[in-house]
């Protein structure tokens, strides 16, 4: 997924020279395209990859694949600059973002909450094997006092 986020803003900028896109749509994929492309990209790929089922299967989930294809495709789709379907693949490409993220977020705190609840579990299951096998204090019996006296010396 890091990849995307080079080819994808490089590709904005390779669609406008090939469609022949004019000044007005250089300076909008220079200054607002590009950089939202590629920090939305890494944003993304960062939450996608900090959930730790991501990390121990090295695999998304459906979700995602489905989110990041239908969002790379509209990038693409932007990309051609077509005066006919511009607006409307921008804003579907916007939307799916926004979705993207949510659903990324959502994940992850879904994932969190389930691990959190599983330390949870293990350390009190670990205190209460600890409390267990502790040596238990006998309330009959004797008590001893030592004080210390200090002694002067000659």
């Amino acid at each position: 997924m890091f990849p995307a986020a080079v080819v994808l803003p490089l590709w904005l900028l390779v669609g406008w020279g090939i469609f022949q896109a004019g000044g007005w749509a250089f300076l909008w994929v220079l200054f607002i395209a590009v950089p939202s492309v590629l920090i939305g990209q890494i944003v993304l790929t960062l939450l996608v990859r900090a959930r730790p089922s991501v990390r121990a299967e090295r695999a998304v989930s459906w979700w995602d694949v489905a989110g990041f294809g239908l969002w790379h495709v509209l990038i693409i789709a932007v990309g051609r600059f077509s005066e006919t379907w511009f607006g409307w693949a921008l804003g579907a490409a916007i939307v799916v973002a926004l979705a993207l993220f949510w659903s990324s977020l959502a994940q992850l705190w879904q994932e969190a909450r389930g691990a959190g609840r599983a330390v949870m579990a293990e350390a009190q299951r670990a205190s209460s094997s600890f409390q267990d096998s502790r040596p238990r204090a006998t309330t009959a019996g004797e008590v001893f006092v030592i004080s210390e006296v200090k002694r002067t010396s000659d």
